[in-house]
């Protein structure tokens, strides 16, 4: 069990940790798919989503929005359709509109009693905006991949944040759905780690890539998470 504490700072992934982004994608990409008379799995359509976005991160910066859209040209590409302009913007606009897990805004406002709370998303910064009204807790920091230049599991991410925090890895615990976009780079920084590992049409990765590696403490939700720290 970890010392919860020694940690000053509590950094959060955003999607998929705090928000429930597997509902977001499939509101976008079910309707789109329908469209083009195609029927896939949940399983499958959050397979091709980790391959996808993962690719159109590689190589040169480039915003988010514009990852999301080269997605959505990625399942017309693997699956033989053409989409629309609407329906390549629809990914990255509806965004916004994705909510939080039934925990989150209740774990948040707990550990805010208790620690400097950041988060640490890729994304860009004008399509968090909205997402942060909706978690309701103010964060002492907002790192994302607009700023950066990156995008996790580049190390440029939690290095930004150690520059802007000014916390020492071992009094910092990093919290994250993913255990290839978090996970592992945070580790390899010296960065303890909670794998908030969520029910999932395709359990253990959910929309990220599948990836193995040692999360100092696993929990399957922030409710518990929040719990845990106050004991």
């Amino acid at each position: 069990m970890l010392n919860f504490a020694q940690y000053r700072l509590v950094t959060f992934d955003c999607y998929g940790t705090l928000i429930n982004w597997e509902t977001g994608i499939f509101s976008a990409l079910r309707p789109i798919l329908a469209a083009h008379g195609k029927t896939i799995d949940d399983s499958e359509i959050l397979r091709l989503y980790s391959e996808l976005e993962s690719a159109a991160e590689q190589g040169s910066f480039h915003p988010y929005r514009d990852v999301l859209q080269s997605v959505v040209r990625g399942f017309g590409k693997l699956l033989a359709f053409h989409p629309t302009e609407s329906e390549v913007r629809s990914l990255p606009d509806s965004l916004p509109d994705w909510s939080p897990f039934p925990d989150t805004v209740a774990a948040l406002a707990q550990l805010k009693k208790r620690y400097q709370l950041a988060v640490i998303s890729n994304v860009d910064d004008d399509l968090f905006a909205p997402t942060a009204r909706r978690l309701q807790t103010p964060f002492d920091y907002v790192i994302t991949a607009q700023q950066a230049r990156a995008y996790k599991p580049s190390l440029q991410m939690f290095q930004l944040a150690q520059q802007r925090t000014g916390v020492a890895p071992g009094q910092w615990l990093h919290v994250a759905q993913s255990v290839y976009h978090d996970v592992i780079p945070a580790r390899s920084l010296g960065i303890a780690t909670v794998w908030v590992n969520r029910p999932s049409s395709r359990p253990g990765s959910g929309a990220a890539k599948a990836a193995l590696g040692q999360p100092d403490l696993e929990v399957p939700n922030l409710e518990t998470l929040a719990r845990l720290t106050e004991t």
